[in-house]
């Protein structure tokens, strides 16, 4: 059996690939001791969709979550295309001002040709540009790993902001969202999910089924991990990947928002982005 610290290092990036595979890597730095006893979140995974200010539909999602409605959501879904004009893939972003959207980098190869934002309803608009962190290597796969997508006019969704103004804490407990697979392979609808911290770095937050209600899974790539600050959810990190290729169980890991490489550069290609 393969031990942690090696899983750790093929971390399995988490796009929802259609045609090819997204690719592996490693975690960019170690973790910090996660807290002991364990940690738990604090919120039923019942109310998670209310941090997208959403309300919940009955069954599970994400991985151990719950269907959220997309009414007036900041959460879309990314449809990829390459060259080619096939789809290449699908991932997850969150509208974090009026015309730009947060998602992860290797959700943005080099193959991408253009990207379809679907908001849950109505007809898919064309982004007028995508980039990603030009930090993120394949080979490091969770290190930068965000990018921006911007739009040609308004997305009439309400933005999230980027919590800049604390670091993320072990122990403490957020949501997860994202247009991935649930626990029975089913994908392309918003869910939501709450996990607790169990490691954060300058580079990464972490959590594990083990000690989370949930999970993230194939195609919820790119979405957010929501920690909440004075009264209000923001974002604290983007999904980038989970150690095996099951989403069953395993950890996952999260690019940190709070990472000076990664916060100038979400400012720097949006400076009206929404913080907290």
């Amino acid at each position: 059996m393969k031990s942690r610290q090696s899983l750790r290092r093929q971390a399995i990036l988490l796009c929802g690939v259609l045609i090819a595979g997204c690719g592996g890597g490693g975690t960019g730095s170690s973790s910090t001791t996660p807290s002991s006893p364990s940690p738990t979140p604090t919120i039923p995974v019942s109310s998670a969709c209310t941090a997208l200010g959403q309300t919940a539909a009955a069954g599970t999602a994400i991985v151990n979550g719950a269907d959220c409605s997309t009414a007036n959501s900041p959460i879309v879904l990314l449809n990829l295309k390459g060259s080619d004009g096939l789809p290449s893939g699908s991932c997850t972003g969150t509208v974090i001002a009026p015309r730009a959207i947060l998602t992860a980098a290797h959700c943005l190869p080099a193959t991408t040709a253009s990207v379809l934002v679907f908001l849950g309803t109505g007809p898919q608009q064309t982004a007028q540009s995508f980039t990603p962190h030009p930090g993120w290597r394949e080979s490091n796969s969770t290190a930068l790993d965000v990018g921006v997508v911007l739009m040609p006019s308004d997305i009439g969704r309400p933005p999230v902001p980027l919590l800049l103004s604390r670091d993320a804490r072990v122990g403490e407990t957020a949501v997860i969202a994202g247009w991935g697979k649930d626990a029975t392979g089913v994908a392309a609808t918003l869910r939501a999910g709450v996990v607790a911290l169990t490691a954060v770095t300058s580079l990464t937050l972490q959590s594990a089924l083990r000690t989370s209600a949930s999970s993230v899974c194939q195609g919820d790539s790119g979405g957010p991990i929501l920690l909440s600050e004075g009264g209000a959810w923001a974002i604290g990190g983007v999904i980038s990947a989970n150690e095996t290729l099951f989403c069953s169980f395993g950890d996952n890991f999260y690019a940190n928002i709070r990472n000076p490489d990664i916060s100038s550069f979400i400012l720097g290609r949006v400076p009206d982005a929404a913080r907290r």
